[in-house]
């Protein structure tokens, strides 16, 4: 069958395609996204771009929930730190200098679709590719469970910084200003906040819940900034900080998750769908992939002049060390407005693949590179650190916790009524030690999977460390930097997948439990106690060692 006569299957090929593809990355240990990316370009060169699936819409879909997804989890107090704005701002000043001299040099010996640029054509390509990209960041820090470490933190806000400029260059292109009632809707998102907190309460656990978080980042959010002239997905973003103090904000983020991925696979692809590359095309991208390097070492600079720490920076670095899909966006209206050739949307569109295809494997990586050029890397440190950055007092503890969501809470709990003052819980997200403070737990705030946390700490006092995170792994790569430091005592784990807790116990971890097989096995025990039901031993789940932590007096009687 040729391909015109096709047509009818085109939407079939496309989820096809789109599937295996990135099962085809998953396998290689690479993001799925890319094998999406090189689908749509597969089928642009194939000539199946007919197909009936609204992708752009879809795929708008996809960034709103994403953004909203991200102000759920924000702190507002975070962009105003130095290293946020200030270092943003110097980066792009840098980055755009440099690329704009770059694509003249380069236009200067007569590189294809660079002779005719003017300085302000030049300009406004540096401008478009000194973005960074907000969707893989966010992913790849999402599914290492990072996004509340230092380095995602600061990632996460230079990113939102960017998407403020490109919200004031998309004003400037529509040749309009925001109404005048966008003076107004700061007052109008805080008094209709304890409405939407209320609504929030009583969504329940089913349906409701996903349903109602569209309902808020789709009408209140997108639409009043729509109304009042200004991009609809800042509304998202910005709706979703001011709701994310809600308890239920986590709950709220996790119902969208499914929704969100799904609808972000229409983005990569649509990326592959705009156009047909050329070997120019490719050469061109090819070499800003390579001037790629050069915008990174601007982030590490500025990020360690801000006094982060070398581990800190490069990690942020890495992590925003590609191009941007608001650069290709800015291109694609500059083209639409007749400022460049729309030959620069396949070339941004292609670094943007080249820089994800570079950047994937290095994210991968990250805590591994770091730890192999941490001697060079420290060259570039201040000599004074970020408030942040001390040496670590654990308080005299002797068990250590990591990660205090609702499995470690608890975890900690019965640990410390048995064990005393001796235990102490660390976490990486600074609301929850917050939250914890407030409740009168031990908590002090920590990166288990940072290199240099283990380093700042005393070891030799600490008998047992339990880890107790929800990411698979965060639990791998603490596992790892647990055994880097020396630590000889017993390091036990949680998973929830039974794949996952034979990999821990495979990686080092003395024991490693699934936390529903274990959540089955108290539920059991429990009732045998509450219910005076005569239980011949305590349910053991199979394959999983117990830990025996030290019989105190409280527990004799």
């Amino acid at each position: 069958m040729e391909l015109a006569q096709a047509t009818p299957y085109i939407n079939s090929i496309w989820i096809g395609s789109a599937f295996l593809s990135g099962f085809i990355f998953k396998r290689l240990s690479l993001p799925p996204m890319l094998g999406f990316l090189l689908a749509g370009f597969l089928m642009n060169f194939l000539g199946l771009t007919a197909g009936s699936l609204a992708l752009d819409k879809i795929a708008d879909l996809g960034i709103i929930l994403l953004l909203f997804s991200i102000g759920l989890k924000l702190d507002l107090k975070g962009l105003t730190k130095p290293e946020i704005w200030g270092g943003s701002t110097i980066h792009a000043l840098f980055t755009i200098s440099f690329l704009t001299l770059l694509i003249l040099g380069a236009g200067m010996f007569g590189v294809a679709h660079l002779t005719n640029l003017n300085l302000a054509q030049a300009a406004l390509i540096g401008l478009a590719l000194s973005f960074s990209s907000t969707i893989f960041a966010i992913k790849f820090l999402e599914e290492k469970g990072e996004l509340n470490a230092m380095h995602g933190r600061a990632s996460i806000g230079i990113l939102i910084m960017q998407d403020l400029m490109a919200v004031f260059f998309l004003t400037l292109s529509k040749g309009e200003f925001p109404s005048i009632w966008a003076l107004a809707l700061p007052l109008f998102l805080f008094a209709i906040r304890p409405l939407l907190l209320h609504l929030i309460d009583h969504l329940g656990h089913g349906e409701l819940l996903p349903l109602g978080g569209l309902f808020i980042a789709l009408v209140v959010g997108t639409t009043s900034f729509t109304l009042v002239g200004l991009k609809p997905d800042l509304g998202a973003l910005i709706i979703g900080m001011l709701i994310g103090s809600h308890p239920r904000s986590t709950e709220l983020a996790a119902s969208l998750y499914s929704f969100k991925d799904l609808f972000l696979v229409s983005f990569f692809f649509q990326i592959g769908l705009s156009g047909t590359p050329t070997i120019d095309h490719a050469l061109i991208a090819l070499g800003l992939v390579v001037a790629l390097s050069v915008k990174s070492s601007f982030y590490y600079l500025v990020l360690t002049r801000f006094r982060l720490r070398a581990r800190t920076s490069i990690l942020a670095t890495l992590a925003l060390s590609n191009y941007s899909e608001f650069g290709l966006l800015v291109t694609a209206i500059a083209a639409k407005n007749g400022w460049l050739s729309p030959d620069w949307i396949i070339i941004v569109a292609l670094a943007l693949t080249f820089s994800f295809l570079l950047s994937a494997p290095l994210n991968s990586k990250a805590n591994l590179l770091y730890n192999y050029f941490a001697p060079l890397l420290h060259r570039f440190e201040t000599k004074t650190r970020h408030r942040d950055d001390s040496r670590i007092d654990l308080h005299g503890a002797e068990i250590l916790i990591f990660g205090m969501g609702p499995f470690g809470t608890m975890a900690y709990d019965v640990t410390r009524e048995r064990q005393g003052e001796k235990v102490l819980a660390v976490d990486l997200n600074m609301k929850i030690v917050k939250m914890h403070h407030k409740e009168r737990r031990r908590v002090i705030w920590g990166d288990a999977t940072d290199y240099d946390f283990w380093r700042k700490i005393d070891l030799d006092k600490i008998k047992i460390i339990m880890l107790a995170f929800t990411n698979h792994q965060a639990n791998m790569l603490a596992l790892q930097e647990i055994q880097s430091a020396g630590f000889k005592g017993p390091v036990t784990a949680s998973s929830r997948f039974e794949d996952h807790r034979l990999e821990l116990e495979e990686a080092g971890a003395t024991a490693a439990y699934n936390i529903y097989s274990e959540a089955g096995a108290g539920y059991a025990d429990h009732v045998c106690k509450t219910t005076g039901l005569v239980c011949k031993a305590q349910f053991v789940v199979p394959n999983t060692v117990i830990p025996q932590y030290p019989v105190t007096e409280s527990d004799k009687s």
